[in-house]
C-alpha cells in the first residue's frame, strides 16, 4: 500500500498547472497548452499578457503555500511523534511545536495528543493564535563592565582590571532554542605578572644551578619590558625519599653524592621562596642552594608541580598571570610508578606542605598526567617546560596534553633560560583559548571565534583565537542549546573563561519546563470527572489511576468487556476497526508513522490515505481524501478526482467536439467510429485520405468522366465546386476552414488539381482547375536522327582509333629494324655464307727435302 506524503511533494510546473485549474483558471493547462499548440484555435498566450500575469501571480502564491505547508509538516513531524500528554511535554518536544488549549479543539476519535502540534498547523486546524502556548527562550545581562583601558605603568589591583566582558548573564532555556551571546576579549596592557621558577636539583643539574643564581635580578630586567607588577618565587625537587628511588643508608641519606662532593640531604619538593617583587632576595636564597641526587633516571617533578599548583597561599599566587616555569633535564614519574616504593594510595590532590616541605610524598603516590592538567587549570597556571634537548619530544607529547603549555629547548647550563622565559611567555600570552565548567545535563555548547585579520574558527577551532597582541580585540560567538529538562533542580550555571587567566563569564541558566498556563490549572476540577484529575491547558491531566480525557476511569477499567463494546461498530467484532484502542469506552486512533496519514471518526473507521489514486497520488492530486472517499476539486470528478470536466482538451481544429466523430468524456475523445483515433478523432489508419476519397466525385461532376460518371447524380453531389483558371487562383490556407489541397492522375494519365474544405456549418466546397495538365507525346523523328548520328560517330570514332593505333605500332617496328641494322658486325662486300671449293692438304712429316 502506497502511502501520500503531502511533506515530501515540490513546487513543480505540473503541479502548479492542477493548482491553477482548481482555482477556476478553465481552459488549457500549462503542460495542455504544450500538446496543443499546433492547433489552429489554441490559446494565444503571447498575445495575453494580462491574463498571463494574473495566472503566474496564482502560481507564485500557490508555490509559496506549498513551501510553507511543506515546513510545517517537517515541522509538525516532531511534534506529533512527541505523543505529549500536556503543555510542558509539548514545549520539550522541539522549538517549534505548541500546544492548543481551546476546549474543543480535537475532533471525535483524537487523543490529547494531537495538541501538540507545529504552530502552523495548529492555526490551519482551527486553533486561535491566543489558545496556543508557545514560551519563548529569553537572555538577560546581569553584569557587563567595560574593558579596563590601564596604561603602561599604572598601578592597579588585579580584581578592578576587566579584560573579558559581559561577566555573567542569565538564559531562558527552552529545548532546542539556543540562546546566543558575544563575548569579548582584549589583553590588558602592562597586566601583572607571577612566575614560580621550579627546579630540578638532582647532581645532573649542577651546573645549571650557578646560571640560576644571579637569575631573579636578571629576568626583572627583562620583564620590566612586559609588566611593571613582577613577582617570582623559586622551588626545588628531587625525588619521594624512600627505596628504590634514593638510597636509604644513613650515610647518603646525608650526603647521596660521593664523597668528594658536598650535597644535601635528598627531598621531594621545597618551597624555597614565596612570590616575591624582590629580585635580589631571590638570588640571595638561591645562592644559598645545593644540589642532591638520587638513583634513578626519572625525576618526582609530578609532586612539586602539583604542591605549586593547590597551595596557592603557601605559594602566594595573585589573581593575576600565573608562570610556572620547571627546568629539568630528566623525565618523570607518574601515577603508578609509586608501588616500586610500596605506595599505593592515590594522590589526593591537596596541599600538604609544613616548614615549606611536602611531607607525604612517602605517603600519597605520583599524581596523573589528567590530574596535573585538572589542577593547573582550575588555578589557572601557564606552564612553561624548560628542558634539555634529550627529552625535547617526551614533554612535547607532554605539552600536546596540557592546555596553555609550551616547551624550550634548555641549553646544558642554563645560561639561556632568561630568553627561554620570555619567548615563551610571548607564545602562551599570544593564544587564547576559552574553556567551560562541566554542563549540566542535556546542554550544549558551541563557538564561532572571530579573532585577527578576519579568521573565523568554527567547531574546536571556534574555542581559540592566535598571533593576539597587546591591544588586540578577539570576539566570540557562544550558544547555548538545552535539549531537555533537567530530572530535578531547574536553575543550572556555566562558567566559560579564558585559559591561564581568573576572569571568566558566568551564565545562570533556567529551564522553561512548563506552559503558563499550567499554573493556572484547577486541581480536582469537575471538567475532569468529579475532580479526578488538573483542568489545565484546556484539557484534563489525570490523576494517579485515571485514565481517558476527562479522567473519566480507572485503570482498572481499562479491559472491561462493557467498555470495549461501546468501541466496535454493530455487526463488527473488531475493537475501533484495528485501527485504535478502546479507552474508557471511546476509541483513541492509532498514529501511524507518517504524521500526515491520521485515522479519525468514532471507531477510527475513516482515514485520509486510503482513497482512490491517480498517477500515484492520492485522488489524483485533484482532490482530498475524507474518510476513504475523494472529495474532488472544482472541475474534476470521479473515484479518484481523475476525470477532468474542461472540455476545450476535446476541442478539434475545425470547431467541432472529437471532430464530430465521438464524445468528450473526462476532458478525452472517445471516438464512435473505431476506425478513428487521435486526441480529437481526427486520424484514421486504415481511411483513404481525403484527396482519394474525393476523387471520383470531383473527376465526374467537374469533367464528366471517371469510374462513377454513372452515378455522378446520386453519391456525388453532397458538395458544392468552383471552377478556377490556374492553380494560383485555388483558396489558400487562412482563406478556408479544414482546407486541404489535392492533386491527383485522371484515366488519361492528366494531372488535375482541386482543394476540399468544410466551413463551419459542416458544408463543403471544392474549388477545381479546369484545365488538367496532360503529358504530351514523344518526338520521333529528333530521337531517330539522333539514335543515327549516334552510332555513326561511334564508327568514326572506333576507325579512327584503330587508324592511330596501328600507325602507333608500324613505328615501333621500323625503329626498332633500325637499332639492329647499327648492330650488324660482318662485312657488308661478302657473302658471309660463301666457303671455298679448294681444300688444301699438308704432310705433318714432310720437312721440304
Amino acid at each position: 500500500m502506497h502511502s501520500h506524503t503531502p511533506g515530501r511533494r515540490r513546487c513543480s510546473p505540473g503541479d502548479l498547472s492542477r493548482e491553477a485549474t482548481h482555482a477556476g483558471y478553465r481552459g488549457h493547462n500549462l503542460g495542455e497548452s504544450r500538446r496543443t499548440s499546433s492547433s489552429s484555435d489554441s490559446p494565444d498566450w503571447g498575445s495575453r499578457p494580462d491574463r498571463m500575469a494574473r495566472i503566474w501571480l496564482l502560481v507564485l502564491g500557490l508555490c509559496m503555500y506549498s513551501l510553507s505547508y511543506t515546513s510545517a509538516q517537517q515541522g509538525g513531524t516532531e511534534c506529533l511523534k512527541a505523543n505529549a500528554k500536556s503543555c510542558g511535554e509539548c514545549i520539550q518536544a522541539g522549538p517549534n511545536c505548541g500546544w492548543c488549549t481551546k476546549v474543543d479543539f480535537l475532533q471525535e476519535g483524537e487523543p490529547t495528543s494531537a495538541r501538540c502540534d507545529d504552530l502552523a498547523a495548529l492555526k490551519s486546524k482551527g486553533c486561535p493564535e491566543d489558545s496556543i502556548q508557545n514560551p519563548r527562550g529569553s537572555k538577560e545581562k546581569l553584569k557587563d563592565n567595560a574593558i579596563t583601558n590601564k596604561a603602561k605603568g599604572e598601578r592597579m589591583d588585579p580584581a578592578n582590571i576587566t579584560q573579558i566582558r559581559p561577566q555573567q548573564l542569565r538564559f531562558e532555556l527552552r529545548s532546542g532554542e539556543p540562546q546566543t551571546f558575544n563575548l569579548t576579549f582584549r589583553r590588558a596592557e602592562d597586566y601583572p605578572i607571577d612566575l614560580y621558577y621550579l627546579m630540578d636539583l638532582s647532581y645532573s643539574m649542577k651546573d645549571d644551578l650557578e646560571n640560576v643564581k644571579s637569575l631573579g635580578t636578571a629576568l626583572m630586567t627583562e620583564m620590566e619590558k612586559i609588566t611593571s607588577d613582577f613577582r617570582i618565587g623559586f622551588g626545588s625537587f628531587v625525588e619521594k625519599t624512600v627505596m628504590p628511588y634514593i638510597s636509604t643508608t644513613p650515610a647518603k641519606l646525608l650526603n647521596p653524592c660521593t664523597t668528594d662532593q658536598n650535597c644535601t640531604s635528598p627531598f621531594s619538593f621545597k618551597n624555597v621562596l614565596n612570590l616575591t617583587s624582590d629580585g635580589r632576595l631571590f638570588n640571595d636564597l638561591v645562592g644559598k642552594q645545593q644540589i642532591s641526587g638520587n638513583l634513578d633516571s626519572p625525576e618526582g617533578g609530578f609532586d612539586a608541580i602539583m604542591q605549586v599548583a593547590v597551595c596557592g597561599e603557601q605559594i602566594g599566587w595573585r589573581n593575576v598571570t600565573r608562570l610556572l616555569v620547571f627546568s629539568t633535564d630528566a623525565g618523570f614519574h607518574f601515577a603508578g610508578d609509586g608501588k616500586l616504593g610500596g605506595i599505593v594510595l592515590p594522590n589526593d590532590g591537596k596541599c600538604h606542605m609544613h616548614d615549606n616541605m611536602y611531607t607525604m610524598s612517602h605517603y600519597y603516590d605520583y599524581p596523573s598526567i589528567a590530574h596535573i592538567v585538572q589542577k593547573l587549570s582550575e588555578n589557572n597556571i601557564q606552564t612553561i617546560f624548560a628542558v634539555t634537548e634529550d627529552f625535547q619530544p617526551v614533554y612535547k607529547e607532554l605539552k600536546n596534553l596540557i592546555p596553555k603549555s609550551a616547551v624550550g629547548t634548555l641549553s646544558s647550563n642554563s645560561s639561556n633560560v632568561i630568553q627561554l622565559i620570555i619567548d615563551s611567555y610571548n607564545s602562551l600570552s599570544s593564544e587564547l583559548i576559552l574553556e567551560n565548567s562541566k554542563l549540566p545535563e542535556g546542554v550544549t555548547i558551541n563557538y564561532k571565534s572571530f579573532c585577527k585579520n578576519g579568521v573565523i574558527g568554527t567547531g574546536e577551532n571556534g574555542r581559540k583565537c592566535s598571533n593576539i597582541s597587546l591591544g588586540d580585540q578577539v570576539q566570540f560567538e557562544i550558544s547555548v542549546t538545552a535539549h531537555k529538562c533537567p530530572k530535578k533542580d531547574q536553575t543550572e550555571s556555566i562558567k566559560i573563561k579564558p585559559l591561564g587567566f581568573t576572569e571568566e563569564v558566568e551564565i545562570l541558566l533556567k529551564f522553561i519546563c512548563e506552559c503558563d498556563c499550567q499554573q493556572s490549572g484547577t486541581p480536582d476540577s469537575p471538567d475532569c470527572h468529579h475532580g479526578n484529575g488538573t483542568f489545565e491547558c484546556g484539557a484534563c491531566r489525570c490523576n494517579e489511576g485515571r485514565i481517558g480525557k476527562k479522567c473519566e476511569c480507572s485503570t482498572e477499567q481499562v479491559s472491561n468487556e462493557d467498555m470495549d463494546a461501546q468501541c466496535r461498530k454493530e455487526n463488527s467484532s473488531e475493537i475501533c476497526s484495528n485501527n485504535g484502542d478502546c479507552i474508557c469506552g471511546q476509541c483513541v486512533c492509532k498514529k501511524r508513522d507518517n504524521p500526515n496519514e491520521v485515522y479519525s471518526g468514532k471507531f477510527c473507521d475513516c482515514d485520509n490515505f486510503n482513497c482512490d489514486r491517480s498517477n500515484g497520488q492520492i485522488c489524483g492530486g485533484n482532490g482530498i481524501c475524507k474518510c476513504r472517499v475523494c472529495e474532488c476539486f472544482p472541475n474534476f470528478s470521479g473515484s479518484a478526482c481523475d476525470c477532468s470536466e474542461d472540455k476545450s482538451t476535446c476541442m478539434a481544429s475545425n470547431g467541432q467536439l472529437c471532430n464530430g466523430r465521438g464524445v468528450c468524456e473526462c476532458g478525452r475523445c472517445k471516438c464512435t467510429d473505431p476506425k478513428f483515433q487521435g486526441q480529437t478523432c481526427e486520424m484514421c489508419q486504415t481511411c483513404a485520405g481525403v484527396c482519394t476519397e474525393h476523387k471520383e466525385c470531383v473527376q465526374c461532376r467537374a469533367f464528366q468522366k471517371g469510374d462513377k460518371q454513372a452515378v455522378c447524380n446520386d453519391e456525388c453531389f453532397h458538395f458544392n465546386y468552383t471552377m478556377v483558371d490556374s492553380r494560383d487562383k485555388l483558396p489558400q490556407p487562412g482563406q478556408a476552414d479544414a482546407l486541404t489541397h489535392c492533386k491527383e492522375k485522371d484515366a488519361d494519365d492528366c494531372w488535375f488539381y482541386f482543394t476540399y474544405s468544410v466551413n463551419a456549418n459542416s458544408e463543403v466546397h471544392v474549388h477545381v482547375v479546369k484545365d488538367p495538365e496532360c503529358p504530351s507525346g514523344p518526338d520521333i523523328i529528333p530521337i531517330v536522327a539522333g539514335v543515327v548520328a549516334g552510332i555513326v560517330l561511334i564508327g568514326l570514332a572506333l576507325l579512327l582509333i584503330w587508324k592511330l593505333l596501328m600507325i602507333i605500332h608500324d613505328r615501333r617496328e621500323f625503329a626498332k629494324f633500325e637499332k639492329e641494322k647499327m648492330n650488324a658486325k660482318w662485312d657488308a662486300g661478302e657473302n658471309p655464307i660463301y666457303k671455298s671449293a679448294v681444300t688444301t692438304v699438308v704432310n705433318p712429316k714432310y720437312e721440304g727435302k
